[in-house]
C-alpha cells in the first residue's frame, strides 16, 4: 500500500466528541506508545554508545601498540589474555554473528555510518515519541474537562 493510500484511509476523529470511557482508552493507548518509544530510545542510546567505544577504540590503535598484552572476549562475560598481533586490520562485528576484516580507516568509515544511522533513527523516535505526547496530553485534558463537567451535572441534578 503506497503512502497517499494509506493517508486516504486515515479520518480526523474530534476528541471532544468522544465518550469518557474512549478517552480513557485512547489515553491509555498513548501512554503504552509512549512507553514503547521510549524504551526503544533507551536501547538506540545503548547500541550508539557501543559503537562510539568501539569507534574511539580503533582510532587508538597505533603502531606502537604491536606485542601490547590485550584481553580478547570469548563471550561477553569470558576473556583470555591475548597479544596484539597486528594494527593494520581489526575484525568488525557487522551483525547476526558475521565479522569482516577491514583496515583501520575502513573501520573508522564504517562507524561513522552506523554512528549516523543510529542517530537519525533515533531523531525520528523523538519526534514520535514527543507527538504521542501532546496527543496523550491534549487527550488527558479533554478527559479531565468532560469529567469535571460530569461532576457538576450531578451536583445540579442533586441540588
Amino acid at each position: 500500500m503506497s503512502a497517499p493510500a494509506a493517508d486516504q484511509n486515515v479520518q480526523a476523529v474530534d476528541l471532544a466528541q468522544l465518550p469518557v470511557p474512549q478517552l480513557n482508552q485512547l489515553r491509555t493507548q498513548f501512554e503504552e506508545e509512549e512507553n514503547m518509544l521510549t524504551q526503544s530510545l533507551a536501547q538506540l542510546k545503548g547500541v550508539q554508545s557501543r559503537f562510539v567505544e568501539s569507534q574511539e577504540c580503533v582510532a587508538k590503535m597505533s603502531k606502537k601498540d604491536l606485542g601490547k598484552p590485550i584481553l580478547v572476549p570469548l563471550t561477553s562475560s569470558m576473556y583470555v589474555p591475548g597479544e596484539l598481533a597486528n594494527t593494520e586490520t581489526v575484525l568488525v562485528d557487522i551483525g547476526t554473528g558475521y565479522h569482516v576484516k577491514m583496515d583501520i580507516p575502513s573501520a573508522k568509515q564504517y562507524f561513522d555510518r552506523i554512528i549516523e544511522y543510529i542517530t537519525k533513527k533515533m531523531e525520528v523516535v523523538q519526534k514520535n515519541l514527543v507527538e504521542k505526547d501532546k496527543l496523550r496530553q491534549v487527550t488527558t485534558d479533554i478527559l479531565q474537562l468532560k469529567l469535571q463537567a460530569q461532576v457538576q451535572q450531578q451536583q445540579q441534578q442533586a441540588s
